[in-house]
């Protein structure tokens, strides 16, 4: 029997209807009960927040880390299953596989439509999570989701309410699912794994800004003047940005900010 430990967070898959809006009040064992679940598989809950994951904060996202960590302190479990929202699933997932260093599985999944769909793709998606957390190893942490298996780094929301919600644009996904089995398609090559952030030390502050035309400073010093310790700059092309912005990048520099460059291709 593999024994595997769902960890419940909120999202659309935990939601109900509010009369205004739907809300991530379900609690874990609630989802479970929508789900089949796989042959030879045991099921542990453990809710940690109900969130939609719009709001999810920095500090959420640390707590899930580590409860994921204190998990697999116990040899007994073969995997986690994480229960997410979809707006901001491909965040924490990546942050868990930046400090995940264990051969068994770290699964991430959830739904487009809310708890009580009729039609609802929570359970199939849940069923396949568990699935591969129980029959993979050694492959870093996953993505789940429409019969497909994806990487948690590289991996993005395509799609805002289909149900293929998830890709990689940069690579093939790691597998498939169907009719009860998982089909690995490559293995992923596996840096070494991030230490643990302390628990006393606050994150620091990080901030995004984009780079498009007609694109000035004004928002990139904002941040600075907000207290970045670090700036992510989605330039254009190659990395390319106007004299403007090189200039502020200089500036931000020379008062100890930290900016990381990257590409909106």
């Amino acid at each position: 029997m593999a024994r595997i430990v769902v960890i419940s967070t909120g999202g659309t898959i935990a939601s109900r209807w509010q009369g205004s809006g739907f809300a991530a009040d379900a609690r874990g064992q609630e989802v479970m009960a929508t789900a089949a679940v796989p042959e030879d598989v045991t099921v542990e809950v453990v809710d940690l927040f109900s969130v939609n994951s719009p709001r999810l904060t920095t500090a959420h996202q640390l707590t899930l880390l580590r409860t994921v960590h204190d998990v697999l302190a116990d040899p007994g479990v073969d995997g986690v299953v994480v229960t997410h929202g979809t707006d901001t699933l491909e965040e924490s997932a990546f942050l868990v596989d930046l400090h995940h260093d264990d051969p068994r599985p770290v699964v991430f999944t959830g739904a487009q439509l809310p708890l009580d769909a009729e039609d609802g793709d929570g359970p199939r998606n849940l069923y396949d999570a568990l699935l591969t957390a129980a029959r993979t190893r050694g492959l870093g942490v996953l993505v789940a989701f429409d019969g497909k298996v994806h990487s948690a780094r590289g991996t993005v929301k395509t799609q805002t309410v289909a149900a293929d919600a998830f890709a990689d644009p940069s690579g093939p996904r790691i597998g498939t699912i169907g009719f009860g089995k998982i089909s690995v398609l490559r293995h992923p090559r596996r840096p070494a794994a991030l230490p643990l952030p302390e628990a006393s030390s606050p994150p620091p502050r990080v901030d995004m800004v984009m780079h498009h035309a007609d694109g000035d400073a004004v928002l990139l010093n904002a941040a600075v003047d907000a207290g970045a310790q670090g700036l992510v700059l989605v330039a254009t092309g190659a990395g390319n940005a106007t004299p403007e912005i090189v200039d502020a990048v200089a500036a931000a520099r020379a008062r100890g900010v930290l900016v990381a460059l990257t590409t909106r291709v």
